[in-house]
């Protein structure tokens, strides 16, 4: 059993360069310590589950296909929407096939799935992830604005119109009306 875990402990390790990798298309807003993928990546999740629970879809399945969905990134870097103008973007799921080659087949099977259903775009789960990605951009450029980045206005406009969902759609219109600090206040019981 050591042995078929051993392309397993070797992926964990490759996993943590996510908390190193920075989202890098933030640079251009003038962000000079932007967000990690993994950062980016735990918050989707949380966004997804809460998106597919109120849009009738599986809140777990859709959070499990949000955390893989930029787990190729240990080996390609994030590559933002001007560095893909230039070069072609790998193939998630080849990456992930890379990636898993030496894993059980039972969870490299499993996980090329996950990776393979959020690419395809298509099922409930898959939408209400992507959308979750989307939201969690916005949010986070919502986030950098109040601490004076002005430039992330573009991406908090570019993420609010690729929204699908109603669910998701009715989120950004609620964060877009709130303050980033307004759940604090309301925790201390401060009045608005």
């Amino acid at each position: 059993m050591t042995n078929d875990l051993h392309a397993v402990a070797r992926f964990l390790f490759e996993a943590g360069a996510l908390k190193q990798n920075r989202r890098t298309g933030w640079w251009m807003a003038g962000v000079r310590n932007p967000e990690t993928v993994a950062e980016h990546a735990w918050r989707t999740s949380l966004i997804a589950s809460i998106i597919a629970q109120l849009e009738g879809a599986d809140p777990a399945r859709a959070a499990l296909m949000a955390v893989w969905h930029d787990s190729q990134e240990t080996r390609t870097g994030d590559v933002n929407y001007l560095g893909k103008k230039y070069a072609p973007s790998p193939d998630p799921q080849a990456v992930t096939a890379d990636q898993t080659v030496d894993m059980p087949e039972g969870l490299a099977s499993a996980v090329r799935a996950w990776v393979g259903e959020y690419e395809a775009k298509e099922s409930p789960e898959a939408v209400c992830a992507r959308d979750a990605d989307k939201l969690e951009c916005l949010l986070q450029g919502l986030e950098y604005l109040s601490q004076g980045y002005e430039n992330a206005q573009r991406w908090v406009d570019n993420s609010r119109s690729r929204l699908v969902t109603e669910t998701g759609k009715r989120l950004a219109d609620e964060l877009l009306n709130q303050g980033s600090l307004d759940w604090l206040r309301a925790a201390l019981g401060e009045k608005p």
